[in-house]
């Protein structure tokens, strides 16, 4: 799991959430599994050309992020769903269908549109091996985590909470192959911040390039 701060900035955010306000939504259960249909309770965005443009313009904010490139290593995105939930709707423990559109899903991300205080629950809460961990996180920032976890939206307690979510196919299938190469990049650039390009840095370089090279799945 990896957050990821100022995808969007404040006026980027009041633009999207101003073009969001006059679109038409329609029952998300709608694009929900048949499992996940019954624990589904919010809206989303119905699909129109309005709403391509938007998806596609939040996707090139996502896909240009640095941080998200050599975490994800994105080989394809699906379309986002632009989600909203009032108060009392929730989304049940569920997990991401493993195939959407044809395209096997390894990374699902959250990119938050309300900030934090505008609303009152509605925190995504993902089941890890050290038990439920909540985020509700600014909006423009984005959290990312794998596909398979468990994971749910709490109920809204008050106001209404607005996020575009979204699924990644990686060049990297193994969620421990992704970690490795992804601290291999942080440490290679910070090497490089620091002491330039070096016997050590290229090494290093070598090193990151094969792996990738090795666990690719293109």
């Amino acid at each position: 799991m990896l957050c990821i701060g100022d995808v969007l900035d404040r006026e980027q955010v009041a633009g999207l959430r101003a073009e969001i306000d006059t679109l038409a939504f329609v029952d998300g259960r709608a694009t929900a599994g048949w499992a996940a249909r019954l624990v589904k309770n919010n809206e989303q965005a119905e699909a129109g050309t309005r709403v391509d443009a938007l998806r596609k313009r939040i996707a090139s904010h996502i896909t240009d992020n640095e941080l998200f490139q050599i975490a994800v290593r994105p080989k394809a995105l699906t379309p986002l769903l632009i989600s909203r939930y009032w108060q009392g709707n929730q989304y049940g423990a569920h997990v991401d269908d493993a195939l959407m559109q044809g395209m096997r899903t390894d990374i699902s991300f959250t990119l938050f549109l309300s900030e934090p205080d505008s609303y009152d629950g509605g925190e995504l809460v993902i089941e890890t091996n050290a038990g439920e961990q909540p985020f509700k996180l600014s909006a423009g920032s984005m959290i990312l985590y794998p596909s398979s976890t468990l994971h749910r939206v709490a109920p809204v307690e008050r106001g209404s909470r607005l996020a575009a979510v979204g699924w990644a196919r990686s060049y990297v299938r193994s969620p421990e192959q992704r970690e490795i190469l992804f601290d291999l990049e942080t440490v290679r650039r910070d090497m490089f911040e620091r002491e330039g390009k070096s016997n050590a840095f290229d090494l290093l370089s070598k090193c990151s390039s094969n792996l990738l090279r090795a666990w690719a799945d293109d």
